[in-house]
């Protein structure tokens, strides 16, 4: 993974400085680029709120050989874990690879040890067009996210990333405060409940499932719950749309414990390690996905960046159950927090 990362460095010079501890206090405002918006503070919120998570470390038991596997939305994971929808090469990683091989790279890679890679959505259309043609080259293994748009070019892309194959299909609500897309004078959009009804009434009539990314507070959730989503990403995109926000871990608990067994719940945020999924998954997660971390190791080392990033992942989940006493994915739970039960 060094070299991965020295690598990567070299070809995201001046968009991310692939810096030892990936905290957003060095790229600050770099949006476009890697950083969070605005002070970075969202940014900084999510890494501190894992940070701030502590461990039950318990030997008096007999696990040693923790089953990672689960199954989510229909699709066998080797272990709770996705790669977030991420794009733009160009402008926010420095285009050191092409949109094409980066998000091969993130497919094929993911889906080679067990997991699997979401694509993104945005502007210029190689986006999604590269994002689609990897989840059509990977037999529809992959997750397709398109972003909130209007009207018809909603269901244009909706039929687009139908077409791929997918059985799951994503939409991150939460991009309606990018930047990026308002200075290319595309901005998106919130949804309404009705509107959410519709496209999952769409997606469902494909026989898909569907996700809404971009969930940071209860009440929404509860408001997907309502309209038939499949599953939820807890999200502030990074801290990439609204500067302030908490931390994905500080909100995770309450939204879990109010829409679960009613739905898929997922998160993003801040999770660099395979400790960090752990908590994610002690705090009522079902899944994990992760974002820059895969982006340099796809940047760095494309689909064998990709493959090594997820072993070191798994290696790194692994020596957590087992510390913790966790036979299994379902068996994490809050009991393995000190002080939260």
């Amino acid at each position: 993974m060094k070299e991965i990362r020295d690598k990567a460095r070299q070809l995201m010079k001046g968009y991310c400085r692939v810096c030892p501890v990936c905290d957003g206090r060095a790229c600050a405002g770099e949006v476009p680029g890697m950083g969070g918006l605005g002070t970075g503070n969202a940014f900084r919120n999510n890494l501190s709120a894992l940070a701030a998570v502590r461990l039950n470390m318990r030997l008096v038991h007999g696990v040693s050989a923790p089953d990672t596997r689960t199954t989510l939305l229909g699709l066998d994971l080797d272990m709770p874990v996705l790669a977030a929808p991420i794009g733009g090469v160009s402008f926010n990683m420095g285009g050191g690879v092409s949109e094409e091989d980066y998000i091969d790279a993130i497919v094929r890679g993911c889906n080679e040890r067990g997991l699997v890679g979401c694509t993104g959505d945005g502007v210029p259309p190689f986006i999604h067009e590269s994002g689609f043609a990897a989840i059509t080259a990977a037999g529809g293994r992959g997750i397709p996210f398109v972003k909130p748009w209007d009207g018809d070019e909603l269901d244009q892309k909706l039929d687009k990333a139908l077409a791929t194959g997918c059985k799951v299909l994503g939409m991150d609500v939460d991009a309606a405060g990018l930047i990026t897309l308002r200075k290319m004078g595309r901005p998106v959009a919130p949804k309404t409940a009705e509107e959410l009804a519709a496209i999952v009434t769409k997606v469902h009539g494909a026989g898909a499932r569907f996700i809404l990314k971009g969930i940071m507070c209860a009440d929404d959730a509860l408001r997907a719950a309502e309209v038939g989503v499949d599953a939820i990403v807890v999200s502030n995109h990074g801290g990439r749309v609204l500067d302030h926000t908490p931390g994905t871990a500080e909100v995770l608990p309450a939204i879990a414990d109010a829409v679960k067994g009613r739905l898929a719940v997922l998160v993003d945020g801040g999770v660099r390690d395979g400790v960090d999924v752990f908590k994610m998954l002690a705090l009522g997660a079902d899944a994990v996905m992760i974002g820059r971390p895969f982006s340099i190791a796809a940047v760095g080392g494309l689909a064998e960046g990709v493959a090594s990033y997820v072993d070191t992942l798994k290696a790194q989940l692994v020596q957590a159950m087992i510390l913790t006493g966790s036979a299994d994915v379902a068996g994490i739970s809050r009991a393995a927090l000190y002080g939260k039960v």
